[in-house]
């Protein structure tokens, strides 16, 4: 019972003057309980530590075995004099023929040979791009609301609902929605969704393509993701057919992937990239708001309104060598988690109809809780990849531990030693879900507020946009200069299923600030205090 307690919170809301009933003109306030995330030091599972190392040891073996090599040898060599060396060499081969040693020649090239072609080729992100709305779609938090009561879908209960979730969002006056959700018609049209996807996708295209000087007949891979709106042809169908792109492009369309399927078109990319050389690929990230526009009065289906906004980034990657000098940065390491077997983290965020048929997105009031577990899991697995060897150490030594003395009492007591990220990253792009989500993820992971900055500050500028908002997490970094070279970028994200992901890039040059970024009218306005909207 105590267990439960602490993953509880509680918030005095101050709810205003009564307007009616015998409390009439008195201020009234209400007690809301909350689930928190739980706390990462007292639940983490080792077994998730495990699979980092395996993944260390996967690819690090080079690593481990190299060093070992040049040790031997150099100890070997450095006891030996010039004229020693050379005479040890002489009489070693004098013994051998021509044929001997032309054969022992031709294996080393060949080994050396296989070495070099087998291993994972560099994945290099040359630039992208985060669409940014003209101010025709821009709206306040209350031309939000009269939008909605325009529509003449919601009663006042419901538009009192939303005004209440917007108020404490962390989502600014400035977010860009499609007008037609004033409509008193359906949005939910094939028509309206095209056209919002045209409009957000092209101009983060069109701005990619210009940034890059890369044509679209160039690009030979394309993966485009958007969770809820997929007609037919498909979305990257679409793209291809805009652009003219060349008739043997590989494309993907990913769909009902939620918010963390940014990361999974990455993923996508780069395994294409690993088996096709010398290529481009670019990833899309989108989501449509009009189209997934929730009409009805179900409360749980009605937060998805307040917190979606419209939005795209466009990606462009490549596995060209040549292409290492101009790049932004090196792909460095991909983390994936699914919780999709468990049921309740299946169901957490569940696109169904209400009790009136209207469709729409359903939220689970345990969510936090959920997506709590899945990213404490996926941390500690992305652990032994990233941190440096003093959190290593400190880390295996918790693994040793447990695998040694987990029956005993003693064990039990001993608290579980979680990581200093800080350590292992310069820049955070933690997904602008909502502010309770980067609240709790601050307090949980010690972060401070400069480390979310990037989140906080796109979540009140362009809300939440779904599986694109961590690209417009790194724009705003980088126009605030603040990218060095050598810099390690962590971009995570999580979303339906229960998925969460993570993707680990470094810089490879100093980042100057962008001609083209959707930042440039409004950067020296943020940070801007504690991001409250």
């Amino acid at each position: 019972m105590a267990g439960e307690q602490d993953l509880l919170s509680t918030e005095i809301v101050n709810r205003g003057i009564e307007s009616s009933g015998p409390d009439a003109g008195s201020m009234t306030f209400s007690v809301r309980v909350r689930r928190r995330l739980p706390d990462f030091v007292q639940s983490v599972n080792l077994k998730y530590v495990k699979l980092g190392y395996h993944y260390l040891i996967n690819h690090g073996v080079y690593l481990a075995t190299i060093p070992v090599l040049v040790l031997v040898f150099g100890a070997e060599v450095g006891s030996l004099s010039r004229e020693e060396l050379w005479r040890k060499i002489w009489d070693s081969t004098a013994g051998y023929d021509l044929a001997t040693v032309v054969a022992f020649l031709a294996l080393f090239v060949f080994t050396v040979s296989v070495y070099f072609m087998s291993r994972p080729r560099s994945i290099y992100l040359l630039d992208f791009a985060c669409y940014k709305p003209n101010d025709d779609f821009k709206v306040t938090k209350d031309q939000f609301i009269e939008l909605a009561r325009k529509s003449g879908k919601f009663d006042e209960a419901s538009l009192e609902f939303q005004r209440r979730i917007l108020q404490s969002s962390g989502i600014g006056d400035e977010t860009y929605v499609p007008k037609s959700i004033g409509s008193p018609e359906n949005t939910a049209t094939m028509k309206e969704g095209r056209a919002e996807a045209a409009t957000v996708i092209f101009g983060a295209l069109d701005e990619l393509f210009e940034k890059s000087n890369i044509r679209p007949k160039d690009v030979g891979i394309l993966v485009v993701n958007c969770s809820l709106f997929n007609p037919t042809p498909s979305i990257s169908a679409m793209v291809i057919n805009h652009y003219k792109m060349r008739g043997n492009i590989l494309s993907f369309n990913l769909g009902g992937m939620g918010c963390s399927a940014g990361v999974i078109a990455v993923d996508l990319a780069r395994d294409m990239l690993q088996a096709n050389p010398n290529n481009y690929a670019v990833v899309v990230s989108t989501e449509m708001v009009g189209y997934n526009w929730y009409p009805g009065k179900d409360r749980s289906m009605l937060i998805p309104n307040c917190y979606f906004r419209m939005g795209c980034a466009a990606v462009l990657l490549s596995n060209r060598h040549r292409d290492h000098r101009r790049a932004k940065y090196r792909l460095e390491h991909i983390v994936r988690t699914h919780k999709g077997a468990d049921v309740r983290s299946f169901r957490s965020i569940y696109q169904e109809e209400d009790s009136e048929k209207l469709k729409g997105i359903k939220i689970s009031k345990d969510l936090v809780e959920i997506g709590g577990d899945a990213i404490k899991t996926n941390i500690t697995t992305l652990g032994p990849l990233v941190l440096p060897f003093s959190e290593q150490l400190l880390f295996f030594s918790t693994l040793v531990w447990k695998i040694l003395f987990g029956n005993g009492a003693k064990s039990q007591a001993t608290k579980p030693y979680i990581p200093d990220y800080k350590l292992a990253f310069e820049h955070f792009c933690v997904h602008a879900a909502s502010k309770t989500v980067l609240d709790e993820l601050q307090r949980n992971l010690k972060l401070s507020d400069k480390n979310l900055e990037a989140s906080r500050a796109a979540l009140h500028r362009f809300g939440n946009t779904s599986s694109s908002s961590i690209w417009y997490e790194l724009a705003y970094l980088e126009a605030k200069e603040r990218v060095k070279r050598g810099d390690r970028v962590w971009q995570l994200s999580f979303g339906s299923g229960f998925k969460c992901n993570s993707v680990v890039w470094k810089s490879l040059r100093k980042i100057r600030k962008p001609s083209r970024n959707p930042w440039l009218d409004c950067i020296d306005r943020y940070p801007q205090g504690d991001f409250q909207a």
